[in-house]
């Protein structure tokens, strides 16, 4: 396997010495950030709408999308997009309905407003179900899929790889969120610039296999050569329909998945919440844009690889234990690269794995700071001693997580479609919470509680049903398809749609049953008037929505 030559070295250390240099610059011009914990954890009223926009994006894209969106690349096509334009239309739905009540509310950590809401044992249950979340599975997940990647680029030993990723972000999390979301601006650029001089060389390589030249020349090549990997919409007869179920992917569970991780995150939602309310939808609508752009980085890529395996190529490269693993086709297309590219997608593919993992570790610094730590453990700590607890929890993490990573089997579990499966055991209920908490008054901490832990046991009865009861009488809805074996499961998209609508209707019966007894709830402060949209948002908003009906109708 072709490692990286002294040119691709030096392009990655000009890459790692503009971030750390840029983090320092902006580090020591806001020395505040050392002592305000509003301001180190949030950057509050710091951030502009493109930082913002910019810090969304490098937090989402990791060695997940890079490596595994480009392996469901290779394995079902462009559907697999659905994650990211679905994503932007989200993004659109957080911006006008969820960031007015969340800034309105003066709400800056998940916990805090479920505290706020409900009550104090909602939250801690939250808090440190997040806390475990985050480190055991994110901060793991990303830190090691994204060592193996680098390895596999470039020949050096996986630990090491895990060693210096878990540096390189503490150095950029130690200066808090100000330097988050500004060194994120160029983490994108490097992001945006080596993918797709990587996704332009490989639709190169395409055309010039078939006799022919240009990117253009080699993406219709492959609408040819590879016409059922162009097709957002599967049937059940698709045998990839179980990870994407027909229109399940538009007006099902899909908008579970995004409007709880785009909405409902810490990590995510974090990069807004110290903004203004007309900044904070200027980042999100940069955000909606840049994720339009994003399988032209992530997936083409993944096709790319199964066009030119198809043709005969990296035949050997694409095995591990004998069989074909989707996961390689992104490693394998940059060590492809000419020298010197090569070192720009490596830097692209670590600026996308450092930011996420900054993102995480200030998220999970943020939340154990100000909701475990300073209502459980210290109330009365000042603004010092809290950034200083925040910067220790930051090293903690990022210890455990190089420690703990190895042992996990991450590797062995897949790419995106596992990260997705198992985030969803959890997210249907927590969604339901979160929105029946925003826009219904009547809503208990009781019915909360039943949305948190009876959507992750429906979640579970759910996965395992088909062990028990015949499910075909599902099948001629398209709500469950018969595996291997012939038992016909449901496709887990669907199952957080009914988990979804099973804590939504228990939550209306057990809120309206408290409400009658008499049972007092803390509604947030909501008014019709809050969700007025100015014209420029409005323009942006229907030019996002526009492309996204296009590009649905042209990929049907």
């Amino acid at each position: 396997m072709q490692t990286l030559t002294t040119n691709d070295y030096i392009v990655f250390f000009l890459y790692f010495i503009i971030i750390v240099g840029y983090g320092l610059w902006i580090y020591n011009r806001k020395k505040k950030a050392q002592t305000n914990s509003n301001d180190y954890f949030l950057a509050e009223g710091s951030l502009t709408w493109w930082a913002i926009g910019a810090s969304l994006i490098a937090s989402n894209i990791s060695a997940e999308q890079f490596i595994g969106m480009s392996g469901s690349g290779f394995k079902m096509g462009l559907a697999i997009a659905t994650y990211e334009w679905m994503a932007a239309l989200t993004l659109i739905i957080v911006a006008v309905f969820f960031m007015p009540v969340y800034l309105k509310n003066k709400i800056f950590t998940m916990p805090q407003y479920l505290k706020q809401r409900y009550n104090g044992n909602v939250a801690m249950i939250m808090a440190v179900f997040w806390l475990l979340l985050y480190v055991l599975v994110n901060l793991t997940s990303i830190l090691y899929l994204g060592a193996l990647a680098i390895s596999s680029i470039s020949g050096l030993n996986i630990t090491f790889c895990m060693i210096f990723l878990a540096i390189f972000a503490i150095m950029i999390t130690l200066g808090g969120m100000k330097v988050i979301g500004y060194t994120d601006v160029i983490q994108v650029f490097f992001l945006i610039l080596g993918g797709l001089v990587t996704t332009y060389l490989a639709l190169n390589l395409v055309a010039t296999e078939f006799g022919s030249e240009g990117a253009i020349s080699g993406f219709n090549l492959m609408r040819e050569k590879a016409d059922d990997h162009f097709h957002m919409i599967f049937d059940t007869t698709n045998p990839n329909y179980m990870d994407l179920p027909g229109l399940s992917v538009l007006i099902g569970g899909m908008l579970i998945i995004n409007l709880n991780y785009w909405g409902c995150n810490q990590y995510i939602t974090q990069r807004a919440l110290g903004a203004d309310l007309k900044t904070a939808r200027g980042g999100i609508l940069f955000a909606a844009f840049l994720k339009l752009l994003m399988p032209i980085i992530v997936v083409l890529p993944g096709i790319a690889a199964y066009v030119l395996y198809q043709n005969g190529h990296f035949q050997t490269e694409m095995l591990q234990d004998g069989t074909v693993n989707p996961d390689r086709a992104y490693p394998i297309l940059l060590n492809l690269l000419p020298t010197g590219l090569k070192g720009l997608s490596f830097a692209a593919l670590t600026a996308a794995i450092v930011a996420s993992l900054a993102g995480k570790a200030n998220s999970i610094a943020t939340i154990f700071t100000l909701d475990v730590y300073k209502e459980k453990i210290n109330t009365e700590a000042s603004e010092k001693k809290l950034v200083n607890i925040g910067k220790l929890t930051i090293v903690a993490a990022m210890l455990i997580a190089v420690v703990v990573a190895p042992f996990l089997g991450i590797d062995k579990k897949g790419g995106f479609q596992y990260i997705q499966e198992y985030t969803g055991f959890v997210s249907p209920g927590i969604f339901a919470m979160f929105i029946l908490g925003f826009f219904w008054k009547k809503t208990t901490s009781n019915a909360a509680l039943f949305a948190t832990i009876g959507g992750f046991m429906f979640s579970i009865i759910f996965k395992f049903l088909p062990a028990f009861i015949d499910l075909s009488f599902l099948s001629p809805m398209g709500f469950a398809v018969p595996n291997a074996d012939g038992v016909y499961e449901i496709p887990f998209i669907d199952r957080m749609g009914f988990v979804f609508l099973i804590c939504v209707i228990g939550m209306y019966f057990i809120s309206s049953y408290e409400t009658k007894r008499g049972v007092q709830t803390n509604g947030l402060e909501v008014d019709k008037t809050m969700f007025k949209m100015s014209p420029s948002f409005t323009v942006g908003m229907l030019i996002i929505l526009s492309i996204l009906a296009a590009l649905y109708t042209i990929f049907w």
